[in-house]
């Protein structure tokens, strides 16, 4: 009797490979356990395939010998399993140790794991140094987990691995590493000879330009001088009806102006001299890529980009959407359009909207211009879950499908109307009206986009017009908005640093850090000192340039224009030119970093408000007796004030720039693990214990 051959198959995460396997047989696939790892057996044709998950990354780069933690720079790597590197990875090493064995009964082997940078080497670590199997396996690609895709998937497995990604994947690891385990330790060793005292500073290849963005930000709002402008307001009857009107000039530069026209217009009238229609088409937005949605989600659902990706990634792992992580704006064919929007139309509240479009001749969906080779844009499957979805889940899913109905909908139709006047022979004004005269895609995108109308009354040349209301309104010019975390992720998209799937995580690290603070992103004081020490001794690295020639290098990789091997020697050699500088600066660079960080954390714990008794500062202080942290009085030290307001003891505290509406004193924030702040007034507080007290 001949003996089956075996398959090993590995998928990104438990989820998809509980999905393979139920894709890949009509019947309940066998599951079994290993060392807490649950993986799948079955029998397809003349092979037993073995389907079994990792956790992700389950290798990373490494230092290549054991070296101290203080010592720079350092440039013999390795790739090493996570938990040799990392603390609290054991379940990796068990999950390794089940991959390991599965690895020595196969015959044959897959990569199935996500078709992106980090599937492709995550399945390569695993193939190569777990199974020792990397020459002898095949890659599975698809962008959904649908039985439909992942059967067509197994059917047109590769016979090689996709080793120009693989390689592209090793190359930004090994440079990443290398920024950020030389740089930091650069910086925090700096700091700790000067100060003795050991703070982490860290900053990274992208990082750092992406610090740098918000903290010239800062310095433009912060250095932003207003200046006064003024317009003229004024609202007229036409037949009976009062609309407003706009005069000429949009802006004018000096009150005596305003003023003059204002005292030459009032109570006057003017007839209508010019009038126009005319049509203009709104085209339907381009499909979703990662970027865009994440903007998309910021608005409408104030969701941060990470936030944002954690549920498009559940959603994918569901079946309900494609592979989130895509940077295209194009949608193929092949993803069958209209069985598509058969799925979605089985579900009642898009039954209507989706027949529409299935009525139509041809269905040809509006693109942009950006193209991923891997996957196309985000799409809904048309897959409707049986199983509940998690209301916040759920509003998501609604935007996909709604912005998948609208890029296949025709264009909207806006009649716009402009009326002119002028009064007194010399002032000119108009009356503008604008309204939807053609749905289009506005009906299926509903309600993520609201069109705005101004209806006018029907104005024809020679009627008359009376101006009713008149006068000058001051105003001043503002500075460019702080970035938010979705306006920040556009703009590393726009300058083209990161990738789809790390920008997200970037801006976590620098809240992390210590480094920003705020929705609208402010930089700590900690922050802007090490962009100014990084700006002074080794701006490369913070040069957003040098970043972007980087990627486009890390990118030749997975097109075969250059080597792996030659972008990291490249790396290595400009690292080198950088930490020469900085070791010949050491000095000098420890001292502004700590004095930077000294007075980062006395600012971090000191109020606005005086001392209610003697007007000296007030700072959060932990008794070294009891531990427990208080609002006490600086003047405490020397024994002159004994002022002292109590504080919650639990949850992560922070001072606020806003104050008590009702006693004007500072007010603080207590942030829980899983609950929201809890925004407290400490002065208010205390007297609110001590009424009930009384009472």
């Amino acid at each position: 009797m001949k003996c089956l051959a075996r398959t090993l198959i590995i998928c990104e995460k438990p989820d998809a490979a509980r999905r393979l396997a139920d894709a890949l047989t009509e019947s309940k696939p066998a599951s079994y356990r290993k060392y807490g790892l649950t993986y799948y057996e079955l029998k397809k044709e003349n092979d037993i395939l073995t389907i079994c998950p990792a956790l992700g990354h389950l290798y990373t780069v490494g230092s290549k010998e054991e070296v101290p933690r203080r010592r720079y720079p350092v440039w013999d790597y390795v790739w090493k399993p996570i938990h040799e590197v990392e603390k609290g990875r054991e379940r990796q090493q068990e999950w390794l140790r089940a991959i390991e064995e599965l690895g020595r009964e196969a015959d044959h082997f897959i990569n199935a794991c996500d078709f992106d940078i980090e599937g492709s080497l995550i399945g390569y670590m695993i193939l190569k140094y777990a199974c020792q199997a990397e020459e002898k396996a095949g890659r599975m690609k698809y962008s959904t987990l649908t039985k439909t895709d992942l059967n067509n998937a197994y059917l047109n497995v590769s016979s090689n691995l996709d080793y120009d990604i693989v390689k592209a994947g090793m190359c930004r690891h090994e440079i990443d590493w290398l920024y950020g385990i030389n740089f930091s330790r650069a910086l925090t060793e700096s700091a700790r000879k000067h100060s003795e005292r050991y703070t982490t500073i860290s900053t990274g290849r992208v990082q750092g330009p992406t610090l740098n963005f918000i903290v010239e930000r800062e310095i433009e709002v912060k250095s932003f001088k207003p200046t006064s402008y003024w317009t003229i307001e004024v609202t007229v009857d036409v037949d009976g009806t009062i609309v407003k009107a706009q005069y000429s000039k949009k802006t004018l530069e000096t009150e005596t102006e305003a003023n003059h026209i204002v005292e030459n217009v009032k109570g006057k009238s003017g007839k209508i001299n010019d009038f126009k229609e005319t049509k203009m088409k709104v085209s339907p937005p381009y499909p979703f890529d990662l970027t865009t949605i994440q903007t998309e989600a910021h608005r409408h659902f104030h969701t941060s980009p990470s936030q944002t990706l954690r549920i498009l990634e559940n959603l994918y792992l569901q079946a309900l959407i494609s592979y989130p992580r895509t940077s295209s704006q194009k949608l193929s064919p092949s993803i069958g359009y209209r069985t598509i929007f058969n799925g979605i139309a089985r579900c009642p509240e898009y039954k209507n909207l989706s027949s529409e479009l299935l009525t139509g001749a041809t269905l040809k969906p509006v693109e942009g211009k950006k193209f991923d080779p891997a996957h196309p844009a985000i799409y809904p499957t048309g897959a409707m879950s049986k199983t509940s979805i998690e209301p916040r889940a759920r509003k998501f899913l609604d935007l996909i499908i709604k912005r998948f109905m609208a890029v296949f909908a025709s264009a909207a139709l806006r009649l716009n109307q402009k009326a002119s006047f002028i009064v007194n022979k010399e002032y000119q004004f108009y009356i503008n009206g604008s309204r939807i005269i053609e749905q289009g895609w506005f009906k299926y995108y509903h309600p993520y986009v609201k069109p705005t109308e101004t209806i006018i009354p029907p104005v024809e040349i020679g009627k008359e017009v009376v101006v009713k209301e008149i006068f000058a309104q001051k105003h001043f010019t503002t500075p460019p908005p702080r970035y938010n975390p979705s306006s920040l992720i556009k703009e590393m998209d726009n300058k083209e640093i990161g990738t789809k799937a790390t920008r997200a995580g970037i801006i976590d690290t620098l809240y992390k850090r210590g480094y920003i603070v705020d929705e609208a992103i402010r930089p700590t004081l900690l922050a802007t000192k090490v962009i100014e020490v990084l700006t002074e001794h080794c701006p490369r690295i913070i040069d957003v340039s040098f970043t972007r020639e980087l990627e486009i290098q890390m990118n030749k990789i997975e097109t075969g224009e250059t080597s792996h091997r030659a972008v990291v020697t490249d790396a290595i050699r400009q690292l080198k030119i950088i930490f020469e500088k900085i070791a010949s600066q050491e000095k000098e660079i420890g001292k502004e970093l700590s004095e930077a960080i000294m007075e980062s954390k006395t600012q971090s714990v000191t109020l606005k408000t005086p001392c209610p008794n003697c007007g000296a500062s007030l700072r959060i202080i932990r008794s070294k007796r009891t531990k427990k942290r208080f609002i006490g009085c600086s003047g405490a030290i020397k024994g002159e004030c004994r002022f002292s307001l109590p504080l919650m003891q639990f949850g992560i505290l922070k001072i606020l720039d806003t104050f008590c509406k009702k006693c004007g004193f500072q007010l603080v924030s207590i942030k829980s693990k899983g609950k929201r702040p809890i925004i407290s007034c400490p002065k208010c507080y205390v007297e609110g214990l001590a009424n009930r007290r009384e009472s």
